[in-house]
């Protein structure tokens, strides 16, 4: 499904490799750009602004020239300014040639820009191998590319892109030129020192690496979860939609097919037995029927198998079992239980793709802890509507109670190893009551989540999320 979601977007942003399209993805195969492809190490997009990285080059130039042009006026170190100036005004030229580049094409692949900051960790390190190598204290700037990759990368090219910092700040440490303090400073930087420098600046470059990696994966991941959530929500929208037109189209067409068919009866009277247009009028006859009976069925499937339209007015029972339809299991029992209205009246609750999704995921949860028995129960008045779904289950984590709902907190794996239950196994991310959460508070809702008394259940406490509308409910 969020592959799908990424398909149709990257079908509707500029090529990344220039030119026209000429398949999916802008390649001439039709094939995706390498890396392009979601789930693992790899980013959805695997496309990065061109614009962007000019800009930064565009920073690192003005502050290099800057930086050479002042130093030895500044602080009094005699530097080899002709050849910095030199390695400067290559970055200058490249980032002039990216320029006339992105008229063409405005986004690179991850390929290109790791490609693109690699350049600029080499172009870092000729410099500071011309003006002092690590006595110079601009040698954390060499970082920065890495820091720009790893948020933006795939993690081959981000360790990649790192092995090449330390080697980079490695040539740096043994080969760069000393720098000419003045007599009167008196500055002797021992070696040890410098190797402390080296130490640091390479294994900083290996946690900012993982850390921006890290930090940045987490966030395209839970981008990737909402453009899949919203894919099913369009999804379910447009199945009710097509069961709308379905029907209308099965009331416009009775009209003519009726008339078809009275005509036919018509014809077939009034030729005699032996006229050799009789087997083609029983022909349409027969067939007229044949689409008579098509478009009645359209007409009383939904009510005949049971499937509802997602607006259709039903009541609370109807619309808790409509849900939990999909995540019953055999051995645990679904009581529901309304409390306050009638529950032979409508619901309050309208069946919408935003309710199907959110309770069905709490459902589902509930189902798969659940020891033998879920209980549902919704109380409807004038002024507010609170839905109570509790399992007999262990219950929620008490280190985890607080924070649930938020991103990427998971409890999965701890009531797993309590209750015998196949529910699709560790190392989930963390995302469904996150999701469903989401989802119902777009209708209005507020969730909150508890536990029972302890020892209530065969398994522990047993989990309890209240779901709750007060003010305006939330309407189809």
């Amino acid at each position: 499904m969020a592959r799908q979601a990424w398909t149709r977007a990257a079908d509707a942003e500029p090529s990344p490799w220039g030119g026209d399209r000429d398949g999916p993805g802008g390649r001439p195969d039709g094939a995706r750009p390498n890396g392009a492809r979601l789930g693992g190490d790899r980013w959805a997009g695997a496309r990065v602004s061109l614009r962007t990285l000019n800009t930064i080059r565009w920073i690192a130039i003005a502050g290099q020239a800057i930086t050479l042009l002042t130093v030895e006026d500044l602080v009094g170190i005699d530097i080899p300014l002709l050849p910095a100036l030199a390695v400067t005004a290559v970055s200058l030229l490249i980032n002039l040639y990216a320029i006339s580049r992105r008229r063409r094409s405005p986004f690179l692949t991850e390929r290109g820009a790791a490609v693109f900051l690699g350049y600029d960790t080499v172009q870092l390190t000729v410099l500071l191998m011309l003006t002092g190598g690590l006595e110079n204290p601009f040698a954390v700037l060499v970082l920065a590319p890495l820091m720009v990759g790893a948020s933006m990368l795939g993690r081959r090219l981000v360790t990649g892109l790192t092995a090449l910092t330390a080697a980079c700040l490695t040539l740096v440490w043994v080969l760069a030129m000393p720098l000419s303090w003045p007599a009167s400073y008196g500055v002797t930087l021992p070696p040890v020192y410098l190797d402390g420098i080296w130490a640091a600046l390479t294994l900083s470059a290996i946690f900012i690496a993982t850390y921006v990696y890290k930090v940045a994966q987490s966030g395209r991941d839970l981008s990737q979860a909402l453009i899949a959530s919203q894919v099913s929500l369009a999804r379910a929208q447009k199945a009710s939609a097509l069961g709308a037109l379905a029907a209308a189209a099965a009331h416009e067409l009775g009209s003519p097919l009726g008339t078809i068919a009275v005509v036919a009866k018509e014809l077939a009277r009034d030729l005699p037995p032996d006229s050799p247009w009789a087997e083609d009028i029983q022909l349409l006859q027969s067939q007229s029927a044949r689409c008579r009976d098509i478009l009645a069925d359209l007409a009383r499937r939904p009510d005949a198998e049971g499937e509802m339209e997602p607006y259709a007015p039903l009541g609370p029972v109807q619309v808790v079992e409509a849900v939990a339809a999909p995540h019953r299991r055999p051995e645990v029992a679904l009581e529901i239980t309304v409390t306050g209205a009638e529950e032979g009246a409508p619901s309050p609750l309208p069946l919408t793709p935003e309710l199907q999704h959110g309770l069905g995921n709490i459902l589902q949860n509930a189902m798969q802890f659940a020891h033998s028995r879920v209980d549902v129960t919704l109380h409807c008045d004038a002024a507010a509507l609170m839905l109570t779904v509790a399992d007999d289950g262990p219950g929620f984590p008490v280190s985890l109670l607080e924070r649930l709902g938020e991103p990427y907190v998971s409890d999965r794996d701890e009531r797993l190893e309590e209750v015998p239950v196949r529910a699709g196994g560790p190392g989930t991310m963390g995302l469904g009551l996150f999701i469903a959460q989401i989802l119902l508070e777009r209708t209005g809702a507020t969730v909150a989540y508890a536990n029972g008394p302890p020892g209530s259940t065969p398994l522990g406490a047993g989990a309890r999320v209240m779901v709750s509308w007060s003010g305006a409910l939330p309407a189809p």
